[in-house]
């Protein structure tokens, strides 16, 4: 059976939402949900970080989490992710991984479990995978072109082909995709499409308060 590796990256600083991955969300750290998820999905988890706080604070929670101090010269806002995953990848012997986010704190083992399993049941088609949200609504381009409907129609839009949108949820691949192009995207990825609920990315206070107000509705503990 093949394993897969989960790379979890967070920096101690955050612009938009001060002390983010630390912050309470429904009573415990921000980066808990995600990490809990993912200790079921995936064979190993490892989080990478410019923070000791992060690593002692993820250390008190789980037992079974390893870490890689982020150098110096990938610290910043302003690094690109793709350096940092190349940087953890060279450092872990595990030829798959699974990349995610501590802000993505609504996503479940199930959703993340049928997205490994389509992963490694499509290799021979697909070199890498991505979750994206299904935005079924009139879509138009910057200056106003309509991207998937006729405005001379106007059919009802839950029939529009939906449009497909990264949502940063999670993205699957391989040492060897990443090693040829240099990105988690490969040439040929499976676009996944998740529930936009789960799909929530906390960047700014609002999405913060979404994610509290949708833990407290679903009773998440």
């Amino acid at each position: 059976m093949k394993k897969i590796t989960a790379l979890i990256p967070m920096k101690g600083h955050s612009e938009r939402v001060p002390g983010k991955n630390l912050r309470k969300l429904n009573g415990k750290p921000l980066f808990y949900w995600i990490i809990r998820e993912l200790l079921i999905c995936a064979d190993s988890v490892c989080v990478d970080t410019d923070s000791e706080e992060i690593i002692s604070s993820v250390k008190s929670h789980f037992d079974n989490v390893s870490f890689i101090l982020r150098p110096k010269e990938l610290r910043g806002d302003a690094v690109s992710m793709n350096r940092i995953l190349e940087n953890d990848i060279s450092q872990l012997n595990c030829e798959h991984f699974i990349q995610a986010h501590s802000t993505g704190p609504l996503l479940t083992a199930n959703t993340i479990s049928g997205a490994i399993k389509t992963y490694f049941s499509n290799l021979n088609e697909y070199d890498s995978l991505y979750s994206v949200s299904a935005v079924q609504a009139r879509c138009f381009t910057s200056d106003g072109k309509p991207v998937n409907h006729n405005p001379d129609e106007l059919i009802q839009t839950q029939y529009l082909k939906p449009v497909l949108v990264e949502n940063s949820g999670f993205y699957i691949f391989s040492k060897k995709s990443f090693a040829k192009n240099k990105r988690r995207i490969g040439e040929k990825p499976y676009l996944y499409p998740i529930d936009q609920y789960e799909a929530i990315d906390i960047d700014n206070e609002n999405d913060f308060a979404a994610a509290e107000a949708l833990c407290a509705a679903w009773k998440v503990n």
